[in-house]
This record gives structure tokens, sequence and C-alpha cells, in this order.
């Protein structure tokens, strides 16, 4: 292993960057300067909203921009865009079965009108008649401002994606107002229940995909614990490797929208994030190495979350022997079996037999969950779905 002086300096300099990313004075500071130029030039805050027709986010964003703009004082400004480039979507196809099936239910618990089906390319053009000159100058702005999605709001140096992120573009445009009664947001992300249950006769399963690398991964694992507990199911964690070390891009501007909506995030959900330390590489590999034998020592679950909090909360440097040690003991493991846990590379088979089985049920990124087989489900804002689906179960 790097020795701890060999390394200190690159991981501070990481964590430093990621800090700054994520900093709140950063943004507060930030959108001070941007209000106040705005101001000065005596102009309304523009929003701009990116669409991609054959998105079905796009599709329900757009459904609901006259009722967004009738709500604040902004302009608007709209912008046909295509379809992100294969750095920022390695797994189109994929990603189109799994956003009708995503947006889909999305719309139903909200009771909005479903996307509309996937059309043949022509038959869309004709449909939407963006021309390629309006497409390319969208994608060139979109570009410009640093993303690569469709279904984008972006305000100011900040974006917000489709109508699951409005509600924080919203909370913003509302304190800009300076009113005592602010409209309140069009959508909210549903809270989890924890409702009473049944117990069944036979506990139901619930896969968790998981990466040591995914911030999102960190959101998602004290509530998907806890939602396994609560409503009595055997948990499976089955973890992958990051998706860079997969040989999947991850362009810039996705790692940088990934941090800054991650910290967002965490700040509604309670948690802590922002203090950083990459694990990607080698500290990702062992740690995976010492979950597979946390796994079987019954504290796999442990040591996932102290994984996840040290690296994305705390600044824990897992690829030093110190941090790695400080992770894996307070999870519960001994620092004896330190070295053999190392030692073993049976992991990779199973990280390659998980990533199997993830591509299998449509979905190649995490985290992503799934209760007894039922229809794969992607994203730490999508436990609620999960729920639903433990909720079933318990019901039937």
């Amino acid at each position: 292993m790097e020795s701890d002086a060999a390394r200190w300096p690159r991981v501070a300099l990481r964590s430093l960057f990621a800090r700054l990313v994520t900093s709140e004075r950063r943004q507060r500071l930030a959108r001070g300067w941007r209000r106040i130029w705005r101001r000065a030039a005596r102009r309304l805050t523009t929003v701009h909203y990116f669409h991609q027709a054959d998105d079905p986010y796009s599709q329900l964003a757009a459904s609901q921009l006259d009722e967004f703009c009738a709500r604040y004082p902004l302009r608007l400004e709209t912008h046909a865009v295509p379809p992100p480039d294969r750095a920022a979507a390695p797994q189109a196809e994929a990603l189109r079965r799994w956003s009708q099936r995503d947006a889909a239910r999305w719309a139903q618990h909200f009771k909005l009108a479903p996307p509309e089906p996937p059309r043949h390319p022509d038959e869309l053009a004709l449909a939407h008649c963006a021309s390629p000159r309006a497409l390319e100058a969208g994608a060139a702005l979109r570009r410009r401002l640093g993303h690569y999605l469709g279904g984008m709001f972006y305000c100011e140096g900040e974006w917000y994606w489709g109508l699951d992120r409005l509600h924080y573009l919203e909370s913003r445009l509302s304190t800009e107002m300076q009113r005592e009664a602010a409209p309140s947001p069009l959508f909210l992300p549903p809270a989890l229940q924890f409702a009473p249950t049944t117990p069944t006769a036979e506990a139901p399963t619930l896969d968790f995909f998981c990466s040591l690398r995914s911030p999102y991964t960190w959101l998602a694992t004290p509530r998907v614990r806890a939602l396994a507990k609560h409503y009595g199911a055997t948990l499976r964690l089955r973890f992958v490797l990051p998706m860079v070390m997969r040989g999947l891009p991850v362009p810039l501007a996705k790692r940088l929208y990934i941090l800054k909506d991650t910290k967002r995030e965490a700040l509604r959900l309670g948690l802590p994030f922002g203090d950083v330390a990459d694990p990607v590489g080698l500290p990702t590999e062992r740690g995976l190495a010492l979950l597979h034998h946390a796994v079987h020592q019954g504290c796999g679950e442990e040591f996932l979350e102290s994984f996840l909090c040290g690296v994305f909360a705390e600044g824990i440097d897992a690829g030093s022997r110190r941090g790695l040690e400080r992770i894996a003991i307070r999870a519960g493991l001994s620092r004896a079996n330190l070295h053999d846990a190392l030692a073993d590379h049976s992991w990779r088979a199973v990280a390659d037999a998980h990533r199997e089985d993830l591509l299998a049920a449509g979905l190649w990124g995490v985290p992503s969950f799934r209760v007894n087989g039922s229809p794969a489900l992607w994203g730490q804002d999508r436990l609620w779905m999960i729920e639903q689906d433990l909720r079933a179960l318990s019901a039937s």
C-alpha cells in the first residue's frame, strides 16, 4: 500500500476541491453577487429550461411550465436539446427504457398525465419541429453552462433536474420574492412513511446494488437499512465496481453536478456530506475486499455505512493504512482479520456477478434496488417507491 505521507498531498487537494464545490458559504456568496448584478441591471431572474423531446422527464417538466411561470416573477427561456452524448449516457438504450418506466410511475403517484410512449425518431422530429440548428444551439448552451441532460432547469449558476429537483429552485425563487406567503412547491419528494405492517410468513428480500465510490449510495444506505429493518426484509448487499472502474466514462460536468446535487439532498435528509476523500482505484478495491469479508462476518451493512460516511463526510482516506483500519474496526471487524481479508480476491468474481444481475435487471448505475425480484428501481430518491413495494407485499 502506498505510504500515508506519499498519498497525503494528492488526497488533500482533492478533498479541498470537493469542499469548495459543496460549500454552502460559496453558494451564498455566488448567489449574492449574481443577485446584485441582476438588480443593478433591473432584470428579472432568468430561468433556462432545456427540453429533450424524446425524454419522458422533459415531457413531465414541460407540462408544468405554465403553472411554474405563473407563480414567480421570472423570464423563462426554453431550448430544444438532443439526447446526451455517449460519454454522459453510455447505456443510452437502457436509459431510455428505464426513464420511460420510472417517469410513468412518478407521474402516476403525482396524478399527472403519463409521458408519451417512445416513437420512431423521424415521427418524433416531425411532431416537435426542432430544427438541427436549434438543437445544436441548445446543446452548445447547455454544454457551456455545464450540463449534459435534458429536462434540466438552469438559474444563475445552478442546475435543477426536472420535477424531481424543481422544489429547490422554487425555494430559491420564493426567498427572492421576500413574501410572507410564498407559494408552496409544485412537487415535494415523498417522505418515507414507515407505516405499521403485518408480519409475513416469509421475509421479503431487498437487493441493494451499491458502490463504494457513489455519493448517492451514501445517501441511500442509512435509509435503506432502516426500511429493511422496519419491514422485516432481508437486505442483500450487491456491491459492484464504480462506473469509472468498469470502463464507463464519467465526464467532469457530471461529477460536479453529482457533488452539488448530493450536497443539497444531504442537507434535506439531515446527513453529513462534503468532506470527501475520493476512494477511486485501490482504496475502493481494498474496501470491497473488506466489505465482502464483512458480509460473511455479519457486519456488512455496518462496514458499508462506515466506509461511505468516512470517505464522503469525514474525509477519511480509505487508501491509507490508518484510514482503512479506522473504517473497518468501528464497523465491527477485528484488526487481526484485516490482512487475510485484503489478501482474498474472491470479491472480484462476486462483484462481476452482481454487475451482470444489475444489467439483467435493465439498470447499470447505483444505488439500485429490487424487492423480491420485482422491477428494479434506480436512485436514492426512489426509496419511496421501494417502500411502496415493501408495503404491497405486507398487505398481500
